[in-house]
């Protein structure tokens, strides 16, 4: 039983970068398409789709993950903030850029999953999922 999917998404694409791999794969759910999304607005993964094997029944996402053009990580740290054990919320104004806006923090809002930026941007505040740089 996985007690935090939302971490075993943030390992699996944090040991998928380290080896150099071109896709991720894990099981769907609304937060993590939400989660791929961001990290395709933000530019640190190139797509995401979501696939379907005729034997198994649930959904699985797949993820395109982003190399520079020398195999360079564009994802170099991910971390997840808020934890199962220990929630973190923050309002709008309280967000921080991450690395003087070198990074983004994941938001879950009420109006769905944004970074930071956006999250700033529409004054929406939030559970704050991850941060990466």
């Amino acid at each position: 039983m996985m007690t935090d999917p939302i971490a075993d998404m943030l390992t699996r694409i944090r040991n998928a970068v380290r080896v150099e791999r071109p896709v991720v794969e894990m099981p769907l759910s609304k937060v993590k398409r939400g989660l791929a999304e961001v990290l395709k607005r933000e530019g640190y993964i190139w797509d995401w789709h979501e696939e379907q094997e005729d034997h198994e029944p649930a959904k699985r996402l797949c993820i395109d993950l982003k190399y520079g053009p020398n195999g360079e990580r564009v994802i170099r740290h991910i971390k997840r903030v808020s934890k199962p054990g220990r929630r973190v919320y923050s309002r709008a104004v309280d967000l921080q850029p991450v690395l003087n806006g070198l990074g983004i923090s994941v938001v879950s809002t009420s109006r769905g999953v944004l970074s930071d930026r956006e999250a700033r941007q529409k004054k929406l505040g939030g559970e704050v999922l991850c941060e990466l740089w």
